[in-house]
C-alpha cells in the first residue's frame, strides 16, 4: 500500500511575484532533455464529474486554477486543444507571462528566448473553422492547424490565408500518433492539450498521455454535464499521483504521471 502525501498548501507556494521561478512552477515544469512530445493534460472537474457548467468549463474555475492554468501556458512549447472545444470555449491566442517566459527559458525549463507565447494548434478533421474567430483574429502568434488530406480543399485554403500554418496530419482523421509526429517534427516537445473530452479519450486510446493535470473544483454541479475523457473504448492507464496542492476555497490541483512510481 502506497501512503499519498500530505497535501501541500496552495497559497504559500503561490505568494511569489509573476514573473519568478518559483516552487510553485518547478512543481509543474516538465522532465529534462527530453526527445519524443511530452503530452501534459489538463482538465478541471466538478466533485460529481462535471466537466462544464451551461456548456463553458469556466464556470467551474477559482483563483488558484487560473494561477496554475497560466504556469502552465508558460511552461508549454504548444497548446493543443479540439476544434470543439476551441469553438465552444471562444479561443484566442495564449495569453502568457513574457518576462517569466524568457526566464523559464534561461534556466531550461522551457518558455522562450523572446517571451513570446506557445502557438495554439487545433486538430480538426475537417478543417470547419471560423476564419474570423478569435483563433485568426485575437492572436500574437498564427495557430496551427492538424487536419487531414479528405478535408475540404477550399477551408483549409482559407485558414492558410490568414497566416494559420495548416498541416494535413493525416487521411482522414488525425490520429494520436500524427499529432505526435507533427508536433516533433517543429521541436514543440512541451505539449499542454486543453481537451476536448473526445481528444482526450482519443490519447488515453493511443496510451500517448504522459500526464494530467486536473483541479478539482469544490462546486456541485449536477446536470447533464459530460466527463473529462470520452472514448468508445476503455483503456484502464495506471497513474501515479506527484503532487496535490489545497487551497483555502477547498480546491483541490492534483499532478499525476502515467507509468512511473511515487518518488
Amino acid at each position: 500500500m502506497q501512503r499519498v502525501p500530505d497535501a501541500i498548501h496552495f497559497t504559500a507556494l503561490s505568494a511569489a511575484g509573476a514573473g519568478e521561478i518559483t516552487d510553485l512552477v518547478q512543481l509543474y515544469t516538465y522532465p529534462a532533455a527530453l526527445d519524443a512530445p511530452w503530452i501534459r493534460v489538463n482538465f478541471i472537474a466538478s466533485l460529481d464529474g462535471a466537466v462544464s457548467v451551461d456548456g463553458r468549463s469556466g464556470a467551474l474555475g477559482r483563483p488558484s486554477d487560473a494561477t496554475v492554468y497560466s504556469i502552465l501556458r508558460d511552461l508549454a512549447d504548444v497548446v493543443v486543444v479540439g476544434a470543439g472545444t476551441a469553438r465552444a470555449e471562444n479561443y484566442g491566442g495564449a495569453r502568457t507571462d513574457s518576462r517569466r517566459r524568457m526566464r523559464l527559458h534561461h534556466h531550461g525549463l522551457g518558455g522562450s528566448r523572446d517571451g513570446a507565447p506557445p502557438p495554439i494548434a487545433v486538430v480538426t478533421a475537417s478543417a470547419a473553422l471560423d476564419p474570423q474567430c478569435r483563433l485568426f483574429t485575437d492572436t500574437t502568434r498564427p495557430p496551427l492547424i492538424l487536419t487531414t488530406a479528405a478535408a475540404d480543399g477550399d477551408r483549409k485554403r482559407i485558414l492558410a490565408d490568414t497566416g494559420a500554418e495548416v498541416v494535413e496530419a493525416g487521411e482522414s482523421t488525425v490520429t494520436a500518433a500524427d499529432l505526435r509526429r507533427v508536433l516533433a517534427e517543429r521541436g514543440l516537445l512541451r505539449v499542454l492539450c486543453e481537451g476536448g473530452p473526445a481528444l482526450f479519450g482519443e490519447l488515453i486510446g493511443a496510451n500517448a498521455v504522459d500526464e494530467l493535470c486536473l483541479t478539482v473544483s469544490p462546486l456541485l454541479v449536477g446536470g447533464t454535464a459530460g466527463r473529462i475523457a470520452v472514448s468508445p473504448n476503455a483503456l484502464p492507464t495506471p497513474m501515479c499521483l506527484r503532487h496535490a496542492l489545497l487551497d483555502d476555497d477547498g480546491t483541490v490541483l492534483t499532478r499525476w504521471e502515467r507509468g512511473r512510481t511515487q518518488s
